[in-house]
C-alpha cells in the first residue's frame, strides 16, 4: 500500500513514520495546510491519503480563527476533493471538541455537534468539507493525545513533577488519553480495509479507561516514580482563552464494528512513552 501522509513532525506523523517509513510524508515545506490548493496538487502515485497534519494551537485560533480554519477546514476539504477525483481512500483526523463537553454520557458518532471555541468550529468545518467531497473518507475522531514527541500533558507534567512537590491539575474535565502510536496503528489497520473497498464514515477512537486530568496525571507520577502530590482543582480555577470541554468522553463502539480496532489502554502505552522519555 502507498501511502501519503500529510505532517511529518506531529505525534501522530511521528508514529506512522515508525510504522510505515516507507511512506512518503509530506512536510510544511512540501505540502503546507496554510494552502489548500497545493496540499490538493500534492496527492497523487498513491492508494490512500492520511491528514496527520492540523492547527492544534487551541488558544491561539481563539484570536486566529481565519487562519485556524484555512488549515483544519478549507485544506482537508481540498485535498479529500482530490482523492474523490483519483478514487483515493482519504484518512482524516478529528477531535472531541466538536462537541459541548456537557454531560457525563460517552459521545457517538452520530450525537449533535456544537463547537465551544474557534479550534472546534475550525476542525468541524474540516469534516464538513470532507463529508461533502464524495470521498471514501474517515474522520477518526479522537481526543487527549499524547505520545514522547511534541508538547503534550504527559511531557508536561513530567518536567514539573520533577521540579516540584504539588502541581494542581484540574479535576472536572472527563476524557480517554490517546497514544498517538495507537492512533497511527488505527489509522494503518482502516486505510488497508479501505483500499479493499470497506467504507469509511465518522468514527471515534480514545484510549481506556476514561479518566479526569488529575487522576492521569497521578498515574504519570506513579509510574515515572515521582513523588509530586496532585492536588485537583475545578476548571473555573484554571481560565484559559478557549474554553475546553468537561466532558470528553467517547463511544468507540462503532469503529470496533466496522474495523475491530479496540480502544487501546492508555496504562500500557504510558509506560512505553516514559520509558522512551528517560
Amino acid at each position: 500500500m502507498k501511502l501519503i501522509v500529510f505532517g511529518q513532525t506531529g505525534q501522530v506523523a511521528r508514529e506512522l513514520q515508525r510504522l510505515v517509513p516507507e511512506a512518503r510524508f509530506l512536510s510544511r515545506a512540501e505540502a503546507n495546510l496554510a494552502d489548500p490548493q497545493a496540499c490538493a496538487a500534492a496527492v497523487r502515485d498513491c492508494d490512500a491519503v492520511i491528514n496527520a497534519a492540523a492547527w492544534t494551537a487551541v488558544d491561539k485560533a481563539e484570536t486566529e480563527e481565519a487562519a485556524a480554519t484555512v488549515v483544519n477546514g478549507q485544506a482537508p476539504g481540498a485535498i479529500a476533493r482530490a482523492c474523490a477525483a483519483q478514487g483515493l481512500p482519504f484518512l482524516h483526523i478529528s477531535t472531541d471538541y466538536v462537541f459541548d463537553g456537557q454531560g457525563t454520557a460517552a459521545f457517538k458518532p452520530s450525537d449533535p455537534v456544537a463547537p465551544l471555541n474557534a479550534y472546534g468550529r475550525s476542525k468541524l468545518e474540516g469534516e464538513r468539507q470532507v463529508l461533502a467531497s464524495g470521498a471514501q473518507a474517515l474522520i477518526l475522531r479522537t481526543s487527549w493525545v499524547v505520545s514522547a514527541h511534541g508538547a503534550n500533558f504527559v511531557k508536561t507534567m513530567l518536567r514539573l513533577g520533577r521540579d516540584r512537590d504539588t502541581l494542581n491539575v484540574v479535576g472536572d474535565q472527563v476524557g480517554g488519553p490517546t497514544p498517538a502510536a495507537a492512533i497511527a496503528e488505527a489509522l494503518l489497520t482502516a486505510a488497508r480495509a479501505m483500499t479493499q473497498g470497506v467504507p469509511g464514515g465518522v468514527h471515534h477512537f480514545s484510549g481506556a479507561p476514561d479518566v479526569s486530568w488529575a487522576d492521569f496525571a497521578r498515574q504519570i507520577m506513579t509510574q515515572a516514580g515521582l513523588s509530586c502530590q496532585i492536588n485537583d482543582i475545578p476548571t473555573s480555577a484554571y481560565p484559559t482563552p478557549a474554553k475546553r470541554p468537561g466532558n470528553s468522553r467517547m463511544d468507540c463502539s462503532a469503529l470496533q464494528a466496522a474495523f475491530g480496532i479496540q480502544r487501546p489502554d492508555w496504562r500500557a502505552h504510558l509506560t512505553q512513552i516514559i520509558k522512551d522519555l528517560t
